[in-house]
């Protein structure tokens, strides 16, 4: 029996998870989530904790949580609240696993709670990385604990190394490029909230789909990749790759290649988490080749899509640096889905805060949290 610890429930990977959950206990493979966390969607929440029966839940707002208390009063449930009910629900008792899907750097104090209580890490939440990078792999490391990616990129790294010894020459990252891939700087001034949520390949939540349109999700993918394999900057190479069929290769020293591919479904990595090291039927589609019959691969454009480069260069500048720009571009989004900004001013005000950022060492959960908190407070001032 799998016990999990689910935060992010209602979102896009959370509502994946528990589809892969159900086809896994088909299967014979007995999955039992024992605690569930989201933000405020109470009607989402109840509907799987009577499904799925955890021993816990948890509402990020107060409000919420206190009305799921009374919708949830004829079942043996603690209900929770908060960045402590989050925490406490990361580091429940009968989990084996807790997977972390929540979105932003609200994720980064239950992941370091997941691994203090020494549970398997199954990680979507690339914010964690990216901000606390340092803090999170020196607790891994302090408790034995292993982290096992979601996303789809680094699950295919994951999965390219296995069995094949030895450190990689070089971790190609690839990416879909968008919705907006082969525009020019200046066409995307004219670019639409619609326009930039109409990702071509993958169902995503908003926040990381406007990630996605501006680039800025690949470079905080290049800072995870950074961390979870132990690689530079330098290591790592940007590949667009329109299809998203090939979700990323590892090139050796012999200058062999080995790539996973396959359909582009979230399922596919979230269940090969789960179940890792073993391989069981999944609900994505199967791969026709035929029916696929080419694949195509450019260089990335940092020119129209400076958020890349942006977060390259604070990967190399490291300490807090990245920590900033995570969290310039975390309001910075918000504010291009409020309506307050357009689409090219996030890159504009991520470098603005990136520029503010002191070099200092990123030594302790709150310096990585006021770093964040500087580089928020820094685009709203510009905002108004």
């Amino acid at each position: 029996m799998k016990t999990i610890s689910l935060l992010g429930s209602t979102g896009s990977i959370g509502t994946q998870t528990l589809e892969v959950v159900r086809n896994l206990n088909r299967q014979g493979f007995p999955c039992q989530v024992v605690a569930l966390a989201a933000h405020r969607n109470v009607q989402l929440l109840e509907c799987q904790v009577r499904e799925f029966r955890p021993q816990a839940a948890v509402l990020f707002d107060p409000q919420a949580a206190k009305e799921l208390r009374l919708r949830t009063r004829d079942l043996e449930l603690t209900v929770l609240e908060g960045m402590e009910g989050l925490c406490q629900a990361a580091a429940w008792e009968s989990a084996e696993l807790t997977l972390n899907s929540v979105v932003g750097m609200v994720g980064l104090a239950p992941t370091l709670a997941a691994i203090a209580a020494k549970k398997t890490l199954a990680l979507a939440n690339k914010e964690t990385l990216v901000a606390g990078g340092a803090l999170v792999m020196k607790a891994a490391k302090e408790n034995g604990v292993d982290i096992l990616p979601v996303d789809s990129e680094h699950s295919a790294i994951f999965q390219c190394l296995q069995g094949n010894g030895g450190q990689p020459k070089k971790i190609l990252l690839t990416a879909s490029g968008g919705p907006f891939f082969g525009k020019t700087k200046q066409d995307l001034e004219a670019v639409t909230l619609e326009q930039a949520l109409k990702h071509p390949n993958w169902s995503m939540g908003a926040k990381v789909t406007v990630d996605s349109a501006t680039m800025m999700n690949k470079g905080l993918e290049v800072m995870e990749a950074a961390w979870l394999f132990g690689v530079g900057p330098e290591e790592i190479q940007v590949v667009v790759h329109r299809e998203s069929i090939v979700h990323s290769m590892v090139e050796f020293s012999d200058h062999s290649v080995i790539a996973q591919l396959g359909a582009p479904d979230m399922r596919l990595p979230i269940q090969y988490a789960l179940t890792y090291p073993q391989r069981l039927p999944s609900l994505a589609e199967e791969l026709d080749l035929f029916k696929l019959q080419k694949l195509s691969f450019y260089p990335p454009d940092t020119e129209a899509f400076p958020c890349l480069a942006i977060a390259i260069q604070a990967l190399k500048q490291g300490g807090l640096a990245p920590a900033a720009v995570n969290g310039a571009n975390e309001r910075a989004v918000e504010a291009f889905l409020q309506g307050k900004i357009g689409f090219t001013r996030i890159p504009e005000l991520v470098a603005q805060a990136f520029s503010r950022q002191p070099q200092e060492q990123a030594h302790s959960l709150e310096a990585v949290l006021a770093a964040d908190r500087a580089a928020r407070e820094f685009v709203e001032s510009q905002l108004s």
